[in-house]
């Protein structure tokens, strides 16, 4: 008896402690959980949220956030079920979404990044010294919208314009090399802007507007040839000095790169950063499709750790150009910080912009 005595209460001591090491493992899973939340990105964002940074922050306040590259409008075609958020790179893509998953009103945007035009110096002095744009020192200066919209009317070439002759790589046709609109963000805007300029200084809103703007627009996408489908290859080919030396991308990938994000030792080369001096804000706007992504939207808005975190990679916060402007003291030869001569066009409304992307890709 005593033996059997001594086997359950060795039994019971044993269980005791698994009991003991199984609450304390519980306990501290719940001190460190996170809540697992998944969505669908534009390609642009895609080094935010993998910055190891930016995964600690969000996990200081609870979450887990895995994400998918897509271009922001071929989200319209996804099957988002089990999907807690999309975040396109506009409101357009975005008012679409939410009006598909019935998303509630309104939608956050934690921040935006105007469009920008990045050119080799060499192009950027000849555009200058033609009347196309006008440089502010080496690093920066303004693209005028009409008079390159009037050179591609009229199929100008780089041979064309005075000062090319000295530099062997401005030749063929001058353009800018953007997305393709029918399924990235800053293709379409790309189109907004110019057409918003070729309207007169009136956003486009009408079937009479769409047909009378639709051979520049479709001349303009035509010059290009194959268009890539996301802003990140096109802005890595011109890095690496392949392709056409004038790119149309976003202010924030620019920022990013500056910053020395990735290793790129000196990256900047002979980048010149031209402002168009009608361009169109890329509104980072998020569609909760279940509280969750919501609360997340809510997160990145307002928690200033995220903030931060966000200008780090280039992006505006909403509501605050201090924050922009102060952290991105260091880059100012290359970055127009107030957008000082900068007019935001309007962007059509989802349907107009698809409408013309058709066109224009024909």
């Amino acid at each position: 008896m005593r033996r059997i005595a001594g086997i359950v209460l060795a039994v019971l001591l044993i269980g005791g402690v698994v009991a003991a090491v199984v609450a304390g493992r519980q306990g501290d899973d719940k001190g460190t959980a996170t809540k697992t939340v998944r969505g669908v990105i534009g390609s642009e964002k895609s080094d935010f949220f993998a910055d190891p940074d930016v995964v600690k922050a969000l996990a200081a306040k609870g979450y887990t956030v895995k994400t998918e590259a897509s271009g922001s409008w071929a989200m319209e075609d996804l099957d988002l079920k089990g999907y807690d958020f999309a975040f396109p790179s506009s409101s357009a893509p975005a008012d679409t979404l939410a009006a598909k998953y019935r998303a509630r009103q309104p939608l956050p945007r934690p921040f935006y990044s105007p469009l920008v035009v990045v050119a080799h110096r060499s192009a950027a002095e000849v555009l200058a010294a033609n009347g196309l744009a006008v440089l502010d020192g080496k690093g920066k200066g303004t693209l005028k919208m009409a008079a390159y919209l009037d050179a591609a009317r009229h199929d100008r070439t780089w041979q064309q314009l005075k000062g090319a002759t000295a530099h062997g790589e401005l030749t063929g046709t001058l353009y800018l090399t953007s997305t393709d609109p029918e399924t990235s963000n800053s293709g379409a805007l790309y189109l907004a802007a110019a057409s918003y300029v070729a309207n007169g200084g009136r956003v486009v809103a009408s079937d009479a507007d769409v047909a009378a703007t639709a051979p520049l627009l479709r001349k303009l996408v035509s010059v290009q040839g194959a268009q890539q489908p996301s802003s990140d290859s096109v802005f890595r080919d011109f890095i690496s000095g392949a392709g056409n030396p004038l790119v149309c991308l976003y202010e924030s990938q620019v920022v990013s790169l500056l910053g020395d994000r990735g290793g790129q030792q000196g990256a900047a080369g002979d980048l010149v950063v031209l402002y168009p001096d009608t361009t169109v804000n890329s509104d980072h706007t998020i569609v909760p499709l279940d509280d969750a992504g919501r609360q997340l939207g809510e997160l990145l808005s307002t928690d200033p750790a995220l903030r931060r975190l966000a200008v780090r990679h280039g992006f505006r916060p909403q509501g605050d150009s201090a924050e922009f402007v102060k952290a991105t003291a260091d880059r100012a030869a290359y970055l127009n910080q107030t957008l000082t001569g900068v007019r935001q066009a309007p962007v059509p409304t989802s349907a107009v912009l698809h409408e013309m992307a058709r066109r224009a890709r024909g």
